[in-house]
């Protein structure tokens, strides 16, 4: 099967006016196939997000190249779409609007653009919130905003950069369910960057574990748990024991990290 997404040999190195340049990412190669969930875990300041804003087109690699269906990332296109860490709303717009706001912008008359909107709007079980704005939300409803946004404009891949950063615990486990959901059903490509070891492990086909900076590809984990899955999942020993190993490849660089930012 051919790869989707190809990352090619990327290097990425920040050049500072009178300060030793920053070499964020060496080397990374990887391929996602269509209709897989991968996810990238690694310690704060591997190059995770970085790579992803690569994948996107918004930073251009130092070295090396991303490839979608062979064809070479220069700059943001329809075929990928992306998730922030923050929810980005526009607070003028209602759910809807918001949800349809990159039809529009690619010109879709409204009739069009609100239908397929409303599609997305139940996937993400916000029927009945069509007209409410950013405010009226809690944080989950706002992040399933942005996700129905981020599908509505049907891109062959889609990039989560944190998406449930800023929620609480117990809501970050009902919306990685909700994720699950709604990736059943729309099949899209998924990459996923995030510092949850469970939840890159719960939600993936495959897990692919950065080092320290420079950012390196340290392991690919493949992640053989049945689907559909479910929370029940994440208290059985197979799933404890992927979590544990993929935690022992990354623990000495994460304390590291935390004794740096302490010190």
């Amino acid at each position: 099967m051919t790869a989707l997404l190809r990352v090619d040999n990327v290097d990425k190195i920040f050049s500072r006016r009178g300060k030793t340049a920053v070499e964020a990412l060496r080397g990374i190669n990887f391929s996602i196939e269509e209709g897989e969930f991968v996810s990238i875990v690694g310690a704060s300041g591997s190059g995770k997000s970085t790579l992803l804003r690569i994948i996107d087109g918004l930073l251009e690699p130092t070295k090396g190249a991303v490839f979608v269906d062979d064809a070479r990332v220069e700059k943001p296109g329809r075929d990928r779409a992306m998730v922030f860490q923050q929810d980005s709303l526009l607070p003028w717009k209602t759910v809807i609007e918001n949800v349809a706001y990159g039809l529009t912008l690619a010109k879709s008359p409204w009739p069009q653009a609100s239908k397929v909107a409303e599609r997305f709007v139940a996937m993400t079980g916000l029927a009945g919130f069509e007209s409410h704005y950013p405010h009226q939300l809690s944080g989950g409803m706002r992040q399933r905003v942005n996700v129905a946004r981020a599908l509505a404009v049907d891109p062959r891949i889609l990039l989560l950069d944190e998406p449930f950063a800023a929620l609480d615990a117990q809501t970050r486990e009902i919306m990685q369910t909700e994720l699950l959901k709604i990736w059943q059903e729309s099949r899209k490509t998924v990459l996923l960057i995030t510092h949850q070891i469970d939840e890159a492990v719960f939600l993936s086909d495959r897990v692919i574990i950065f080092s320290a900076r420079p950012g390196t590809v340290r392991e690919e984990i493949k992640i053989d748990l049945p689907r559909p899955r479910d929370l029940e999942l994440k208290r059985t020993p197979e799933f404890v024991g992927l979590v544990d190993h993929i935690w022992k490849l990354i623990e000495a660089e994460v304390r590291l990290g935390v004794t740096a930012s302490e010190g």
